[in-house]
């Protein structure tokens, strides 16, 4: 490797200035995270063509209609039957009370259900933008079941279940913060077996997350950032963070044993671990700039807060990295843990890598027959992989909002789903547009698809070019009925009807449409997304390599462990057995932005392994090794380093699988999984068993991509002075 690298003059220059390194890594992290205080967050509305839905949105908001919140506060009876003559007089106290309150609109009189057994209070607020307004309602909710404590009075809308799920989400992420730092560090520990060199990889992808959040903050003024971002970034930062770290430490203590002096060693380790690092950070922010390409906002910004984190742990494993590892020296090694210590410290050579590369070494042709026919045997269910959104029975049950809404719906049945039927006509159209809604409720009134009660008035908007009708489903959201209802209304229903009006413009909104928009959407962008992503990593493998079949090998196996990711997701959460062990109730499908955000994490994150262990092969192929040997040695040679990093990753993972919501359960479970594939069956068998088969046709490349073959050959020997300064034992 070149001297002139800029891993080793960045790591060179932080290594003799430590201080000077050292605080400007801490300045730029508060100056960061103060960009970040200062701009605030813009928040994204969500929007996006996704397809019929945002036209059917853009046709209601043009209407300029009002839309105010609704809460409903619904009065039954904890057992047994309901006393009507009580709950009339506890809602008479619901709505002097409600009435009385500032933010409250108007308050409707108290309607009993179909069978007399729940009263349901409805409250119209005014409008506002702070969510915290339902507050107050809550509150003199809470006092009038303190004065009926014989009746179950709660509140039940949209502003108070967000508000409850926001405090089960924040309770949840900060169980996940404080179960995955613990883990991280455990991990670490077993992996150096000192306190200190334990202690430096979580630092700083600790630092790397809170800069990058400032950072993704600042950003959301151009990209708007969603709320999941943060999360986002600490899942990914801890992972990539961890990792390049631990690479560049684990590389740096290896030269030090072998008798490299603190400085000496450093360098090395940037030679060889840096540059993997910067290939590894490259295709991870490639693999996440392919979300951009998918056109929508919640991808837009989760892309905007991986690639900043991705790159802000790359810079600070190259610069503070290096000048923390210099002013250390030997005591990144304490305090050490007795025990984990001579386990990390043994010079005995490893027996379970070598013996589990046997069989790829001595029968390639075989073990990647068996090992690529498995892993797509893993991989199958992923072919009868449904999409849905998680509507709100996807929702932890465990709150009292839920409990309140599973009551309220079983109570009010015609509650449930509907259709948002948005018409756009010239205004002397108007009666011909009511006609025709006229007749498409008519239509709906004899078909099973539709709810024959609950039937609302269209409105109209105040120039009456919009009008918007709620055609209900007596079904739930996430259904097949409640899907079918749609495909009808669209293709059948509405063409037949509205769209015999004269220049009308129409389309179907509502949550159902949303979710099979939605689905489609992403599985129309996921081609492009992954030819993007495909095509890129395949030119900087090729680059960095200077190998086509390296490159390819690459995609492959990558491929291999989304796909095996895929499988699994499926297997686990279209199906109700593991219900029990991961404690989530199945909707029969995955979410709709899984496949698509977690083929591009996946893609970028398991090519940490690919980049390290490849570059250690092709250091033993620089320096004459036969290929086959050059495999064995470069496998056990990072075994230990890949298999921690693997570990951190798997722990922070598995957290997020531990969360309340679903889709965070599937994210966690698939990232996981495949992790856990990647490292060990496509590591330890099918790379092996390829690159076996392969031998030196590994690196064929092309004339003009063998032009710097020898640019990155091998580590840089010590200097002439340092080589005085180095410890022989």
């Amino acid at each position: 490797m070149a001297r002139g690298q800029i891993t080793v003059r960045a790591a060179r220059w932080s290594a003799t200035h430590p201080w000077r390194a050292i605080a400007m890594w801490v300045v730029l992290v508060i100056a960061c995270f103060a960009l970040g205080s200062a701009t605030g967050t813009k928040e994204s509305d969500g929007e996006g063509d996704i397809g019929e839905v945002t036209r059917a949105d853009d046709i209601v908001k043009s209407g300029n209609f009002a839309d105010p919140d609704v809460e409903s506060v619904l009065i039954t009876a904890p057992s047994g039957s309901l006393d009507q003559a009580e709950a009339a007089k506890a809602a008479g106290v619901v709505i002097e009370r409600m009435r009385a309150l500032g933010g409250v609109a108007e308050v409707a009189q108290p309607m009993p259900s179909p069978n007399k057994d729940a009263l349901i209070v409805r409250v119209t607020l005014k409008d506002g933008t702070d969510d915290n307004r339902v507050q107050p309602l809550l509150d003199t909710t809470a006092q009038v079941q303190q004065q009926y404590p014989d009746l179950r009075i709660e509140e039940v809308g949209g502003l108070s279940i967000g508000k409850a799920l926001d405090e089960t989400l924040g309770k949840d992420f900060k169980r996940a913060e404080m179960f995955s730092l613990p883990v991280t560090l455990a991990i670490l520990l077993v992996a150096f077996g000192a306190l200190i060199a334990a202690s430096v990889p979580l630092v700083l992808a600790l630092s790397a997350v809170a800069a990058a959040i400032g950072l993704s903050a600042a950003a959301s003024q151009l990209v708007p950032a969603v709320d999941a971002v943060n999360s986002v970034i600490l899942l990914i930062g801890m992972a990539v963070g961890v990792d390049y770290s631990l690479f560049y430490l684990r590389r740096e203590r290896e030269e030090r044993a072998k008798g490299r002096g603190h400085v000496d060693a450093v360098e090395i380790a940037a030679a060889t671990s840096g540059h993997a690092v910067v290939v590894s950070g490259v295709a991870v922010i490639i693999s996440m700039a392919g979300l951009f390409l998918a056109r929508d906002a919640v991808f837009s910004s989760f892309a905007v807060g991986s690639i900043l984190v991705v790159a802000v742990a790359v810079i600070g494993s190259l610069t503070v990295l290096p000048a923390v590892l210099a002013k250390l020296g030997r005591w990144v090694d304490r305090p050490r843990i007795p025990f984990l210590w001579r386990l990390t410290a043994s010079k005995a050579k490893p027996r379970f890598w070598p013996a589990m590369l046997k069989p790829a070494l001595k029968h390639p042709v075989a073990t990647l027959l068996v090992s690529v026919t498995a892993l797509l045997a893993v991989a199958s269910p992923a072919l009868g992989m449904t999409l849905k959104f998680p509507g709100t029975e996807d929702l932890p049950r465990d709150t009292a909002v839920m409990k309140a809404y599973d009551r309220l719906t079983a109570a009010f049945p015609s509650t449930g789903t509907s259709h948002e039927v948005a018409v756009r006509a010239p205004a002397n159209e108007q009666p011909a547009v009511k006609a025709a809604l006229a007749d498409l409720v008519k239509r709906t009134q004899s078909d099973k698809l539709f709810a024959q009660d609950g039937l609302e008035e269209p409105r109209i908007s105040q120039d009456g070019t919009v009008t918007v009708l709620e055609v209900a489903t007596p079904y739930e959201g996430g259904s097949q009925e409640a899907r079918d209802s749609l495909t009808k209304l669209r293709s059948e229903l509405m063409p037949e009807t509205v769209g015999k009006v004269p220049g009308a413009e129409y389309a179907v909104g509502g949550f159902v449409a949303a979710d099979v928009d939605y689905a489609a959407h992403t599985k129309a962008k996921l081609p492009l997304v992954i030819g993007f992503v495909l095509l890129l990593t395949m030119i900087v493998m090729m680059v960095t390599f200077r190998s086509v079949v390296v490159a390819l090998t690459a995609i492959f196996l990558n491929m291999l462990s989304a796909g095996a990711a895929y499988g699994v997701v499926t297997a686990v959460f279209q199906n109700t057995w593991a219900e029990g062990i991961l404690d989530f109730r199945s909707n029969g499908a995955v979410v709709s932005w899984l496949p698509l955000f977690l083929f591009v994490v996946l893609f970028g994150l398991s090519m940490d392994y690919h980049v390290f262990v490849v570059s250690r092969i092709r250091e033993a192929v620089l320096r004459g090794v036969p290929t086959k040997q050059a495999v064995a040695e470069g496998i056990t040679g990072s075994a230990g380093v890949v298999t921690s990093a693997a570990a951190v990753m798997i722990g922070v993972f598995a957290v997020f699988a531990t969360l309340s919501t679903l889709d965070m359960k599937q994210l966690g479970v698939g990232l996981a999984v495949a992790i856990l594939i990647d490292a060990t069956i496509i590591r330890a068998v099918v790379l092996p068993s390829i690159m076996t088969l392969l031998g030196d046709a590994n690196w064929w490349a092309p004339k003009w991509l063998r032009g710097k073959q020898a640019k990155h050959a091998a580590p840089p020997a010590p200097r002439e002075e340092e080589r005085e300064l180095t410890p022989v034992g």
